[in-house]
């Protein structure tokens, strides 16, 4: 009974540091560009992860015809996501973020229901709708403008993205521990932008970048990047994988009260109208309903 209650404190851990990780990144974004952000993030977060396989006696060691696979994951869920994710944030708050990125299920289902043969009940299609209706009033919580309709369509672009990486990382076959595929696809990522980084000047920003931007920056890299998807994997290690997935819809609400604490954020009622919308699609999406 203490076991299960450890292992969904893991779980819960892992969702408080994703859901203030849109916090983090909307700050940063004050000093450092997109590309910096990501390169920066998942370079440290390479270095921590090869420091926890090593103190923690987990080969990093893989064959050579796996590294197409990591490439894959490492440009779908790190190069790509990632940066979409903070391209969205220079156009929308973090809280409208946090509750856009709920929708992540929805597409997951479509995608299972398209590539993996998933039926599509009407209990799907229905909390579908409510979910799209929901992003619908998110998206008029930042006044419908230009720049936030495309923060908006980015936002909801990368729930895309990280359902496809999802269903890749089902039908992609790794046979390695979560640290040893975090630590590839982080270094896979962070090299890709690398780049980037180099053209727009990145390393001198960070350089003169002030200590408490610093601080959000070691808490991506640490808690967001290392030691979630370590948690997150521990969960998974003990309980089933809807169990754990049930502890995703309650991200936004880290991320609403950390913006409104770090930010001064004022939510919206259309956007909290719009949460909550969102929150009981996907919840009834993967409802089990009575035959």
């Amino acid at each position: 009974m203490r076991e299960g209650f450890v292992f969904k404190l893991y779980a819960l851990a892992a969702v408080a540091f994703w859901g203030i990780s849109f916090v983090s990144s909307k700050s940063l974004l004050q000093n450092l560009d997109p590309y910096t952000i990501v390169a920066s993030r998942f370079g440290l977060a390479s270095l921590l992860l090869g420091l926890a396989g090593a103190v923690f006696n987990i080969p990093l060691a893989i064959r050579l015809k796996h590294l197409p696979q990591l490439v894959i994951l490492g440009v779908s869920g790190v190069f790509i996501h990632q940066w979409i994710q903070v391209l969205a944030l220079q156009y929308i708050d973090a809280v409208s973020a946090g509750w856009l990125i709920a929708c992540s299920p929805v597409f997951t289902v479509i995608l299972s229901a398209a590539l993996l043969g998933e039926n599509m009940t009407k209990s799907k299609g229905f909390g579908m709708a409510a979910a799209l209706a929901g992003v619908l009033f998110v998206a008029s919580s930042e006044g419908f403008k230009a720049s936030s309709n495309a923060g908006v369509a980015l936002m909801v672009l990368s729930t895309l993205n990280w359902a496809i990486y999802s269903i890749l990382l089902k039908k992609l076959f790794v046979p390695y521990p979560i640290i040893t595929i975090a630590f590839y696809t982080s270094v896979i990522g962070s090299l890709l932008m690398l780049p980037f980084t180099i053209r727009n000047g990145g390393w001198h920003a960070l350089v003169t970048m002030p200590d408490h931007q610093w601080a959000h920056l070691l808490f991506l890299a640490i808690f967001v990047s290392a030691a979630a998807y370590w948690f997150w994997g521990k969960a998974l290690s003990r309980m089933n994988a809807s169990s754990v997935a049930a502890f995703l819809y309650i991200e936004p609400l880290f991320t609403l009260a950390a913006g409104a604490v770090l930010l001064q954020e004022r939510m919206a009622v259309s956007a909290l109208i719009g949460g909550a919308m969102i929150l009981f699609g996907v919840y009834w999406m993967n409802k089990k309903l009575p035959a």
